[in-house]
């Protein structure tokens, strides 16, 4: 099955000539407007493939688990992207990861995660865990919380699915030329999902107090149906 973008070379263009622009704005009292993402899914006829987010007992009250995924095959121009999930608290039972190639028998990988010592929203480097994902391979993955190693069924499990998608010269080519905290946004446009998150996210991490940073993920998690999830950055921007 082939994978195309719904955004089309001339789209690229207009969004990275009006990044500039509306991230410089004023509102009029003195405070900048931050260019907000606008993501694109890519066209699909497939349904959704996000699982989980619901609330269960798992060695803590009430553990939610969401993967930061869309609600179908989000796209990656990464060999080894970095994959986020979140946490509603500190878990301190075992987790794993799971990831599987959609026409697979056995998974391409399983590894234990460390525990989670704060709630929110947790990486996972595909590079330190020795994956890589092969061009045009749909691929399931999942983050579980072992609760009870000899019953698995009662596992809470989240999970999303990948797929690996060239990103064409037109993309590279605006990515290349955006301001850093812009480039995320025109990922986000040419449907790149998880590549549009993990430059957020990375953006995050370098200036965590950053409040538009945190408004332009959240902006992305809502559009994708992660509501719950983007309220912790909504918190955070008004803090």
């Amino acid at each position: 099955m082939t994978i195309r973008t719904s955004c089309s070379v001339a789209a690229v263009l207009l969004l990275a000539a009006a990044l500039p622009t509306t991230a410089a704005a004023s509102d009029g009292a003195g405070a900048t407007k931050v260019a907000m993402p606008a993501y694109t899914p890519p066209l699909r006829g497939a349904p959704a493939s996000r699982v989980g987010g619901g609330t269960r007992s798992a060695g803590a009250a009430h553990l939610v688990l969401e993967v930061i995924a869309p609600d179908h095959t989000g796209l990656t121009g990464a060999a080894q992207p970095t994959l986020y999930w979140y946490a509603s608290e500190p878990v301190s039972a075992p987790l794993e990861f799971t990831l599987i190639a959609a026409d697979a028998e056995k998974p391409a990988l399983e590894r234990a995660l460390p525990p989670v010592r704060s709630a929110g929203i947790q990486a996972i480097p595909l590079d330190t865990l020795g994956a890589t994902l092969k061009p045009g391979t749909e691929y399931q993955w999942f983050v579980s919380v072992v609760s009870d190693a000899a019953q698995r069924s009662r596992d809470v499990t989240a999970g999303g699915t990948i797929r690996r998608a060239d990103v064409g010269a037109a993309v590279r080519s605006e990515v290349a030329k955006a301001d850093p905290r812009n480039a995320p946004l025109v990922y986000a446009q040419a449907g790149y999902f998880y590549d549009a998150v993990d430059g957020l996210s990375r953006l995050i991490v370098k200036s965590p107090e950053d409040a538009g940073l945190r408004a332009q993920r959240a902006a992305l998690l809502e559009q994708v149906g992660l509501g719950d999830v983007a309220a912790l950055d909504r918190a955070d921007t008004v803090r």
